[in-house]
Formats: structure tokens, C-alpha cells, sequence
């Protein structure tokens, strides 16, 4: 049994928590969040700390699952692993590239498994995308979005998000992975823009940001993120690949809007347009957010039971994470970035 201890209980740690209790290859030992918090029945007799080193400390745990904000994945996985846990972190990796690649290296020198939580990657539709499009051939142009125009609630969350991540950070590493594990290239220059468009917020923060990609085969990509009361709930969503050979586009699922979280991973229909033809590829019975969480625990117990090399998913994470920093750090400068 893999004892483990989750830190962060908003959605995302919230419904990793639901997952590790469910898989019977984990025993949850404890919850850490800053703030007192109200948890499902399932989850309620779980012990909960305010502290995280506390937490560490007193229970030893096999496993720490990492949902934090962005800014104290580097310090909390890097200490986790130097107490002998293993280590499940949400996306972004880390707030910069030294911290990530600091991450990877602490893996690596004292033999822990560190999995980042790119749910796409476990997720039947998105794989059948990336399948599509290497089938087409490349050179690719890729058109991707994610706005979501957020009000109460979720404004409130995306606000304290903005305090250290940038949309084009937080959601966008995930739709640059896709774009890499497509072309397998190496990304050569950013380019990006973005703008502050709330008083609420941080000010030297944007709540909306776009970018551009250049690879090394020749592919470009284009994605563009918001969060906001402000945001046009008119193509929220764009996924498109295109290649000299035709394209691939998800036709999205109905999903009650932007600012629902099974809208960031619904597919619905793939809609295949070769030169020679057309043809829509149905995927019926998707899987929800919950389900694809259960999914990536089990992937997580994979790892530590099967002794999985975790050194290409570790590398990718790292490429994207920094395709999307220098993206920020363009929009910032104002100035195109070109990647070594």
C-alpha cells in the first residue's frame, strides 16, 4: 500500500484526492491545505493540516501530491522527495525553468519518481488527436485556445491564480505539449502578447495572453488564453492542426461553457479533412474530469510499482513548461525570445 499525502484541496487537489482514495493500490495518510476547507463525505475523516511540512514531517508518506499554486511546487516536491516520498505535481511544473529542471534533477540523483499532471496525456481523444495528426505528416501550423470567461466563484480562483501563473503559463503548457508530441521538434523562437484587462488583478499581471511558436521542422503554433468576467464566450475553444495534407479539428462537446472544467477536455467529434475527403470521428462515452483523474493516479502507481523510466515524460515537461515561460517573459519585454 502507497501512503500518501496531498497538498491542495481546490478543484484540482480536490478531485486527486477522490482518485488516490478510490485506487486501492494507495491509502491516503493525510490532507494539507492552508485554509479550512469543506470536503466531500468520502474525504471527511481524512486527518487535515494547515502546514505542509508539518504534515510531512509527522506522517513520512510514500507519495506527496502536489496542488498548490504554482509558485511552491519547486520548494514542496523538492522537499518531499529529500524526505523519501515520490512526488505527483499539478502542471505547470514549477514557476520557472530552473526550479523545473532543479525538480528533475532532485528526482533523478536520489532515484524518485516525479510525474507531472498533464491530463491530456491520459485522455483517449487526445490521443487519437496527436495519432491523427502525425498520420497527416507535417510541417504543422496548430491553432489552440482556451479562454474562459469567468464570473463569482471562478473569478475568485482565477485571481489568486494570477497572483504568480499567467493564463498562457498555467493552461497553456498542457496545448504546447500536445503541439510537441505532434511535430517531436524543437522549439526555436516564441513571440507573444498579452494585456491586463481588470483593475482586480495584480498589476503586474495580464489576464490575457497569445503567442506564437516557431519549431525547428518548420511548424508554427498559435495559442491564446484569458480568464475573466470580460472574456467572449465566442470560440472559447479552437483545437486545429493543419498540415499540407489537410487538417484535424475538434468539434467541442457541449459542456455548459467556458469556465466549466470538463470544457477543457471534451472532445466530442474529431473532424478529418484530407484532400482526397472528409470524415468525422465520433468519440462516444468520453471520459470526465474525474475519471481522467482516477486515471493518472493509476498512472502514478504504475510508476512507482512497474519502475517506469519517467526521463522523456520529465524532459517534455520541462520543453513545454519553457515554451511558455519565454512566451510570459516575451510579453513582458515585448521583445521575440529565441530558445537554445
Amino acid at each position: 500500500m502507497i501512503r500518501v499525502l496531498v497538498a491542495g484541496l481546490g478543484n484540482m487537489g480536490r478531485s486527486h484526492a477522490l482518485a488516490y482514495h478510490a485506487n486501492k493500490a494507495f491509502e491516503i495518510v493525510g490532507l494539507v491545505n492552508r485554509s479550512a476547507v469543506d470536503l466531500p463525505d468520502t474525504l471527511a475523516d481524512y486527518p487535515v493540516f494547515s502546514a505542509f511540512y508539518t504534515a510531512l514531517k509527522a506522517l513520512k508518506p510514500d507519495l506527496v501530491v502536489i496542488a498548490t499554486y504554482t509558485d511552491s511546487h519547486a520548494e514542496y516536491a523538492i522537499a518531499a522527495m529529500k524526505a523519501g516520498a515520490d512526488v505527483f505535481v499539478e502542471k505547470p511544473l514549477a514557476g520557472n525553468t530552473n526550479e523545473a529542471r532543479a525538480m528533475v534533477d532532485t528526482a533523478s540523483k536520489l532515484g524518485r519518481k516525479l510525474v507531472v499532471g498533464y491530463i491530456l496525456r491520459h485522455h483517449p481523444s487526445w490521443q487519437r488527436l496527436i495519432t491523427e495528426s502525425r498520420a497527416l505528416g507535417g510541417p504543422y501550423v496548430f491553432r489552440m485556445n482556451l479562454n474562459q470567461q469567468s464570473t463569482g466563484a471562478e473569478w475568485e480562483v482565477h485571481k489568486n491564480l494570477l497572483k504568480s501563473t499567467s493564463p498562457i503559463v498555467d493552461c497553456g503548457v498542457h496545448y504546447v505539449d500536445v503541439m510537441c508530441q505532434i511535430t517531436d521538434a524543437r522549439a526555436v523562437r516564441v513571440n507573444g502578447i498579452g494585456l491586463r484587462l481588470s483593475n482586480e488583478i495584480a498589476t503586474d499581471m495580464y489576464n490575457y495572453g497569445q503567442f506564437q511558436v516557431v519549431f525547428d521542422d518548420g511548424s508554427v503554433g498559435w495559442y491564446e488564453a484569458g480568464w475573466g468576467p470580460m472574456i467572449s464566450e465566442t470560440a472559447y475553444f479552437v483545437k486545429d492542426v493543419i498540415s499540407p495534407n489537410g487538417a484535424i479539428s475538434i468539434v467541442a462537446a457541449e459542456a455548459g461553457g467556458s469556465a466549466e472544467i470538463d470544457s477543457h477536455t471534451k472532445v466530442g467529434t474529431l473532424k478529418v479533412h484530407r484532400l482526397d475527403g472528409d470524415r468525422l470521428i465520433d468519440l462516444p462515452d468520453e471520459p470526465d474530469h474525474q475519471a481522467l483523474c482516477d486515471t493518472e493516479a493509476a498512472y502514478m502507481a504504475t510508476a512507482i510499482l512497474d519502475d517506469l523510466d519517467l526521463s522523456r515524460h520529465l524532459a517534455d515537461a520541462v520543453q513545454s513548461l519553457s515554451i511558455c515561460l519565454a512566451a510570459d517573459q516575451s510579453i513582458r519585454t515585448g521583445r521575440p525570445v529565441d530558445l537554445n
